[in-house]
């Protein structure tokens, strides 16, 4: 079975080819980076505009490097929820209307089920396993009972990683996308140069959830109040205390989930999965294993959507004419088993 993803939840316009839930025939991706690095962030108009400009040359350009025609694929699915409403809309009304006029299947995913799903279209994975999915707007520890059944251990209690590595960037200039820059610039300094504060949440109530703001807080307004001494006040320390506390963190969250379920095997996911400083610190646990997906499959693809609609496909799940997109997921509940497709 050849499905057409589609992916547009955000500022990359994509599309990809996958055959059986697994091998990657095509997969294109437009960045916007060029368009909104003069704003040092997503600017959701401009975003939207862009994905009406784009799409049909990805999708043809898609088609063009798997060697297909619309005659050949059997399936279309595009990203229904969460994200930008405007960059949604553009996308997933593309994907929608194509199949209508070509009399194919579609199917509607979630966006966060495309980035735990990832990590399958190159790798052999059991379930269950314990997920981490970390991007620009979740850092989710959960455990992931099949493709589309994730249960909630936890989440951010305000602000997500991905979102504390953008403003931080932002504050301090360092040009955008925030979490690559500082991935590269902490490379070249020193995690020992400050001490920045680790959130203590309730841990009764609060067991598995992560905390950023209070962090991002203290690295942009108090960042001289932590710095140890004898160390250089240096942009390239700043990034790397910083990195090392964010990490840490997220990493020590889901230790505790892995010592506590017993569950050996985590998938990470999202575009933070990508930081060179959460592999390695994950790497170093040799009693776990950790899968990652490869870097090109971090950032959102329309292989990841392909991938997780072919398994709806196959059960014989199908979407009516009339779903459409939504910005946000239901709110996420510890303990219960969250179907998150519709």
């Amino acid at each position: 079975m050849k499905v057409l993803g589609i992916e547009s939840s955000c500022d990359e316009t994509a599309c990809a080819i996958v055959e059986d839930g697994k091998t990657i025939i095509s997969n294109v991706v437009a960045t916007q980076i060029p368009f909104h690095k003069i704003y040092k962030g997503v600017v959701p108009e401009i975003a939207s505009r862009k994905h009406a400009e784009w799409i049909l040359p990805v999708v043809k350009q898609a088609l063009k490097e798997a060697n297909l025609t619309m005659d050949d694929i059997d399936a279309i699915a595009a990203t229904n929820r969460p994200g930008l409403m405007g960059s949604l809309l553009v996308g997933f009304t593309f994907g929608k209307t194509l199949a209508w006029a070509t009399k194919k299947p579609f199917v509607a995913v979630n966006h966060m089920l495309g980035h735990l799903y990832a990590a399958h279209l190159e790798n052999h994975i059991q379930y269950p396993y314990l997920g981490l999915l970390v991007s620009g707007g979740h850092s989710i520890i959960c455990k992931v009972n099949s493709f589309e059944d994730l249960e909630i251990l936890g989440t951010t209690v305000d602000d997500s990683v991905g979102e504390a590595f953008d403003k931080v960037a932002k504050f301090y200039g360092l040009g955008y996308p925030g979490g690559v820059i500082i991935d590269n610039l902490a490379k070249k300094g020193d995690p020992k140069a400050a001490s920045f504060p680790i959130p203590k949440l309730d841990e009764k109530e609060h067991k598995y959830d992560v905390s950023f703001s209070g962090l991002k807080t203290a690295v942009i307004h108090q960042c001289d109040m932590f710095w140890n001494e004898g160390y250089e006040h240096t942009t390239e320390n700043m990034c790397a205390a910083f990195q090392e506390t964010a990490v840490s963190s997220l990493v020590k969250k889901l230790l505790k989930a892995v010592d506590d379920t017993g569950i050996k095997t985590v998938v990470a996911g999202g575009g933070v999965a990508a930081n060179s400083r959460l592999r390695a610190m994950l790497a170093e646990r040799t009693d776990i294993n950790c899968i990652f997906p490869p870097l090109k499959l971090c950032g959102d693809n329309g292989a990841m959507i392909a991938g997780v609609a072919y398994h709806f496909l196959s059960r014989g799940d199908r979407d009516e004419w009339n779903t459409t997109t939504c910005a946000r997921i239901p709110q996420f509940k510890r303990g219960l088993s969250q179907v998150q497709k519709k």
